[in-house]
């Protein structure tokens, strides 16, 4: 049974948007989601939260009826609150939702499934050192960040998800700018970018040249910078640095000398993994080349830089305002990786990778420029977690 032929569940089945959820979420509430996708699926990747109570159930098991046993396997919800039930798209959540509604369970679907989860994207605004307007994006599907600089009329975005380039353009001019860069750290295994979207509306388009190096082939012209460069947005500089090791092109960008883009190099919980472009072979290399990027590029930077990575995973503390950012002396102090020699960082950097990200190397190949993929096929490669940071496992100091 496809899920475009499920039956009318027979009762009214109410829906909550993702929006809703996360709010909730957010605010520390209980909040029950039973997930009725396959396992695999679930395991992958589902909603979460510090008072998130979940279960999985596939919908396929719920197809002749919900019987007792299945029933147990239900969480139970607060009294008062509903339970949340999700799937990919929608309609199988809705009719499970509709079969607990007739067993006495009060339950809602979530609207458009994960796949709503995954459109939800938010934005705060950086506390930081700096007359510009540093603009954080987050979504919380994935963990990804981007960032939108703003100065003086002018607007750069960094990191840029090709499903959301409308956002960006609408929210310079909601800041009274024009975007005028969209750059790239690094070639991303984890989602498309959106820069050359962006290209297409007639914003500059910046990629690194180490990056370039490994084989671009747009359509786009764009403008190669190498480290040492600078980017001028309004009244601000904000100079190229390169911190290899993630990628042989990882590039950072310093925002008026107060933050630091890391990109995939360094984020508030863990360090980069070095496995994305050469392999399980090109790993002891790439991680040594890491860490001579963070002891003698970017630790050796003032302490009070604010780091701002691509990234946050589930051992992310967000700041008080939900940002995910960190100032470099704070992350020297706690972050116990940064202060082992060559030999044991690359040994621990290389013990305990997460799996690979979802087709990564489709999403490589289609932000190199070689594979041409719609919106939605685009949308479809990135939907799960990001898997780009080494484990965070005894990251911190005690």
């Amino acid at each position: 049974m496809s899920e475009q032929s499920f039956p009318d569940p027979g009762v009214p089945v109410d829906s909550m948007d993702a929006e809703t959820l996360k709010g909730r979420i957010d605010d520390a509430q209980d909040v029950t989601v039973l997930d009725v996708r396959a396992e695999s699926e679930y395991e992958t990747w589902h909603v979460d939260g510090e008072r998130v109570t979940d279960a999985n159930v596939p919908y396929f098991e719920f197809l002749e009826g919900a019987t007792d046993e299945l029933l147990e396997r239900v969480p139970e919800a607060p009294d008062g609150e509903p339970i949340v039930v999700v799937c990919a798209k929608g309609q199988s959540s809705e009719f499970v939702a509709g079969l607990l509604k007739q067993e006495g369970i009060d339950a809602v679907n979530l609207a458009d499934g994960m796949n709503g989860w995954a459109r939800l994207y938010e934005a705060a605004e950086l506390d930081a050192d700096t007359d510009a307007t540093v603009l954080q994006y987050r979504r919380p599907s994935s963990g990804c960040l981007a960032y939108l600089v703003v100065s003086d009329g002018e607007a750069a975005v960094v990191d840029p998800l090709r499903a959301f380039a409308d956002r960006y353009v609408e929210d310079a001019r909601e800041y009274g700018a024009e975007l005028r860069y969209a750059a790239d750290t690094h070639v991303h295994a984890d989602h498309v970018s959106g820069a050359r979207e962006l290209a297409e509306r007639g914003v500059e388009l910046v990629f690194p040249a180490p990056a370039a190096a490994r084989g671009v082939e747009f359509d786009t012209e764009y403008r190669a910078v190498e480290d040492g460069d600078s980017l001028t947005v309004g009244s601000v500089e904000i100079d190229v640095l390169h911190t290899p090791g993630h990628t042989s092109g990882m590039t950072s960008y310093l925002v008026d000398d107060a933050v630091l883009l890391t990109g995939d190099t360094l984020f508030t919980e863990s360090v980069a993994r070095p496995d994305l472009e050469e392999g399980d072979e090109g790993a002891p290399e790439a991680a040594a080349r890491l860490h001579e990027t963070l002891q003698e590029r970017i630790l050796t930077l003032p302490e009070d830089v604010l780091v701002a990575p691509a990234h946050f995973g589930d051992a992310a503390t967000p700041r008080e305002d939900g940002t995910y950012a960190a100032h470099l002396g704070d992350l020297d102090a706690s972050m116990s990786v940064l202060s082992m020699d060559r030999d044991e960082f690359v040994e621990f950097v290389r013990s305990d990778m997460p799996p690979r990200p979802a087709n990564y190397e489709t999403i490589i190949a289609t932000n190199l420029g070689r594979e041409e993929v719609g919106d939605n096929r685009a949308f479809e490669l990135e939907l799960g977690p990001n898997n780009c940071a080494a484990s965070s496992d005894a990251m911190t100091s005690d």
